[in-house]
């Protein structure tokens, strides 16, 4: 079904921050490479999209396939499932981060995207097998996303959407977050000012692919901004 390992050896050494919020043990199904090798920037956003949020997402996935960099996000409808759709349609790589185990597709219909991930990419789960589906995975899901991620790119999240949780816990683990433009200058949402007060960036079309080249590889075990 997968192998488990524990994070610090995959990851190596963690920061205090780091390991606060870490995981113990991480349940793998897939190429365990993609968690060491290149860069990997997270895609995350509302799961009831808009068609121009689709489009944006699908469109931020191909040119990091481009440029070589892994896609990852968590297998949810909308974004998540366009930014996985995305790169393995560009014959690019991806990493799906779940919040249930790694038997279980969250949604269920989302089961074969999880299967071809699983076999031709990398699925990754904190959840051991028979562990209960709770809200609460997911903010814990999305941490571990960040966690692993060199970036995380925020394409469409409303006021309450989970996809804030992923974003601040980038900033604090001192990971790069970009905003894009159109969700950082709607005026009905107050996160996105908050979150560029502490650090993260608006992503404007015409920025690609410049800000890709911008973004860091993952340094386990450097300092974190809180």
């Amino acid at each position: 079904m997968g192998r488990v390992f524990k994070t610090s050896d995959l990851l190596g050494q963690l920061t205090e921050y780091e390991a606060k919020n870490a995981p113990d043990e991480l349940h793998l199904a897939g190429d365990p490479s993609l968690l060491t090798e290149g860069q990997r920037v997270a895609i995350v956003g509302s799961r009831k999209a808009s068609p121009e949020g689709l489009a944006r997402a699908r469109s931020f996935a191909k040119a990091l396939v481009e440029h070589g960099i892994t896609v990852v996000s968590g297998l949810a409808e909308g974004i998540d499932a366009v930014a996985h759709e995305t790169a393995i349609g560009m014959g690019g790589k991806t990493i799906a981060v779940l919040g249930t185990p790694l038997s279980k597709a969250y949604p269920a219909q989302h089961q074969d995207l999880l299967d071809t991930i699983k076999r031709d990419h990398l699925a990754v789960s904190q959840f051991p097998e028979g562990h209960p589906s709770r809200r609460e995975n997911f903010p814990r899901r999305n941490r571990t996303m960040a966690l692993i991620s060199d970036a995380t790119v925020v394409v469409e999240a409303g006021e309450k959407s989970g996809s804030r949780h992923q974003g601040w816990e980038a900033i604090r683990l001192g990971r790069l977050v970009y905003i894009m433009q159109n969700v950082a200058e709607n005026d009905e949402l107050s996160w996105p000012r908050e979150m560029i007060d502490y650090g993260a960036q608006v992503l404007r079309r015409e920025d690609l692919p410049d800000v890709i080249y911008d973004i860091p590889s993952f340094t386990v075990g450097s300092p974190s901004v809180f």
